[in-house]
């Protein structure tokens, strides 16, 4: 079993969030164990206004096989929450793999995890937020990035085509397709599949 910590901060994502966990928690029955974690167990209101209520606090611990960060317009990046960056960490030091979608990343960079490392985010707001990671090698283009155990992806939807991709990683190409199959989901399974590069005028 994989113990799986999925950091969630007010203004969360939504889909950031619930389509990683869709295919990171739907393989056998008990395979992966996911906890949602926030700096208090208070339910933590996303962007879209639904709340999420955590199962564990930054105090709680760091003993997580997996890490996932969701983006959102709101994550703490300036100031940073020092809080939450420690605890990224020490969580990320044992960690197998550290996951961040869209902005997560960016919230990632700040922490340094990220420097010299190659990662992505969010394309639309790839210029604008970029700058809180100066020493990160940042790829315009890309579905998702994997640098050693930091797997970065571009915006929103692109976060489930990246744990798809850990999944394969983690249980086998067959566990992956059929955990997006049994979603109706096509997975995009080319990490350079980047139309949205583009269309943001980074390419």
């Amino acid at each position: 079993m994989k113990k799986l910590a999925a950091l969630v901060f007010p203004g969360f994502q939504t889909l950031d969030l619930q389509g990683p966990l869709e295919m990171l928690g739907d393989h056998d029955e008990g395979s992966v164990d996911i906890k949602i974690i926030a700096e208090t167990l208070e339910p933590v209101p996303s962007y879209h206004g639904t709340r999420i209520l955590p199962d564990r606090t930054l105090a709680d611990g760091t003993d997580y096989d997996l890490l996932l960060i969701p983006g959102g317009d709101s994550a703490p990046l300036d100031p940073v929450n020092q809080a939450i960056n420690a605890w990224i960490v020490e969580t990320s030091k044992n960690a197998e793999y550290v996951m961040a979608v869209c902005t997560g990343t960016v919230l990632l960079a700040t922490t340094g995890l990220l420097d010299g490392r190659r990662a992505t985010t969010n394309k639309k707001d790839f210029l604008a937020t970029i700058h809180h990671g100066p020493n990160v090698e940042w790829v315009k283009e890309a579905r998702w990035v994997e640098d050693g155990k930091f797997i970065t992806s571009s915006g929103v939807s692109a976060g489930m085509d990246m744990s798809l991709a850990v999944m394969e990683k983690l249980f086998g190409h067959k566990a992956a397709y059929e955990i997006a199959r049994g979603c109706e989901y096509e997975w995009h399974q080319d990490c350079n599949w980047d139309p949205f590069a583009k269309l943001a005028g980074l390419v």
